[in-house]
């Protein structure tokens, strides 16, 4: 009996120790058991001791995305090479192509086809610079499209561009240096009024010659490189007057005694350097030049000479071909036998077959006629050749231009014919006679 007395006491203590040690413990302490749906939370890191300084932690690394390598400090992991059942990852889908809806591109009127992203070019389009004068030789401004009427081989043409606006000039001015020195001075004298002749906006080139061409400046504008140009033209000299001497004591060889030479037995033959007046080559190379400017100037020829051609070796059917082809109009100042009309005329006598021998004189007012030129400006005095030059590029820069659409391709010379109406019949108009036509790009 005793002994389940005792026995029942020691259980008693026993669970009074066990109630006093549940009161003590938190709750929080309490950790929950582990669940299939509740996994196990990661331990928290331990909090710092009381009065220790707090250790750096390390960052945290950004996620990266399948396939790329890990970094670890300064270093990247190498990536992991992907297995066979690794898939890959879907491509973004094609955004989605919209089109024109019908009926938003606007169609032209006459064809019908669609004009909204067309870039068109006409490549036949044939300009025409016309000058008017009335019975005084000035100037007629204030005509309009209507006022005209230009035909090619005779059939009418609709005008398709129309401007009296004056342009821009490229100018290849051609300088005769085998003319007598007396004129090439008297031409020298007034070439100061020939610079001034031109604009700001105009480029100018300078060519010279005689038995040969030079180009004594590429296109330039209206300035100092032009004054050097003409400045060192005006250094050159001109032919001496009077037939070559080829013998006797001004002749080219050594002293003679008694009709022998000392420094020789035998008597040196002494030829006359070959007379050349190379017009057509100087007109050909100044064409040639200005073919590569650009085509939104007006492109023009201003020869001073005394109209004398002999030797040139392009002819001059030739060399007025490439002036119609490329649009070029020549003008003329003539000086010294050009300017004197008794001895002008006499000039233009020649034999048959004689051409080659004595050379022409009538060829300068050719090209300048056939080019829409006008006339050439014939003039003696220092003065009068200075007023030339402003006239000759004053006509040359205010002009009338129309352009009309002609059939392209390769063909062979087509007449232009200009005419003015309403205006009545004292009035004079020039414009080239034809042109050439260029073939149309592929």
């Amino acid at each position: 009996m005793a002994t389940k007395i005792r026995s029942l006491g020691v259980l008693v203590l026993t669970l009074l120790l066990a109630g006093a040690l549940a009161g003590q413990q938190k709750p929080e302490d309490i950790p929950d058991a582990p669940s299939a749906t509740r996994p196990i939370p990661p331990p928290e890191p331990p909090s710092p001791r009381p009065g220790a300084e707090e250790e750096p932690q390390p960052e945290t690394p950004p996620a990266k995305a399948p396939g790329e390598g890990v970094t670890t400090g300064s270093k990247e992991l190498p990536r992991s090479t992907p297995d066979a059942t690794d898939q890959k990852p879907t491509p973004p889908p094609m955004p989605p192509i919209t089109t024109v809806p019908a009926g938003s591109v606007p169609r032209d009127a006459e064809s019908g086809q669609d004009v909204g992203f067309t870039i068109r070019a006409t490549t036949n389009l044939v300009l025409v610079p016309v000058m008017v004068k009335d019975s005084e030789g000035r100037l007629v401004g204030g005509l309009q499209p209507k006022d005209f009427s230009v035909l090619e081989n005779g059939q009418k043409q609709t005008l398709k561009f129309f401007t009296s606006d004056p342009f821009a000039l490229s100018a290849a001015v051609v300088i005769d240096t085998g003319m007598p020195d007396v004129g090439l001075k008297k031409v020298q004298e007034t070439l100061s009024a020939l610079q001034g002749a031109f604009s700001q906006f105009d480029e100018v080139g300078i060519y010279t010659y005689s038995s040969t061409v030079g180009r004594v400046a590429d296109f330039t504008a209206v300035g100092k490189q032009l004054t050097v140009a003409l400045n060192e033209v005006k250094q050159y000299s001109g032919a001496n007057n009077g037939p070559p001497v080829t013998s006797g004591p001004l002749g080219p060889q050594g002293p003679i005694i008694n009709g022998r030479p000392i420094d020789s037995t035998t008597t040196p033959i002494s030829t006359p350097p070959r007379v050349a007046r190379v017009m057509n080559d100087a007109i050909l190379m100044a064409a040639r030049d200005l073919s590569k400017r650009d085509r939104a100037r007006r492109k023009i020829i201003f020869v001073i000479s005394d109209g004398r051609e002999q030797g040139s070796t392009a002819s001059y059917a030739d060399t007025l071909k490439v002036l119609l082809t490329q649009n070029i109009t020549l003008y003329a100042v003539g000086v010294e036998g050009a300017a004197i009309p008794v001895y002008d005329k006499l000039q233009r006598i020649h034999l048959p077959k004689t051409g080659k021998l004595l050379g022409y004189s009538d060829i300068l007012p050719k090209y300048v006629s056939a080019t829409g030129g006008g006339t050439v400006y014939n003039e003696l005095a220092q003065a009068d050749i200075e007023r030339a030059y402003a006239r000759a590029i004053g006509d040359a820069r205010n002009q009338y231009t129309m352009g009309y659409t002609s059939k392209s391709g390769i063909g062979g010379y087509r007449q232009i014919e200009v005419r003015v109406r309403g205006r009545g019949g004292d009035l004079k108009v020039y414009a080239k006679d034809g042109y050439y036509p260029l073939p149309s790009p592929r």
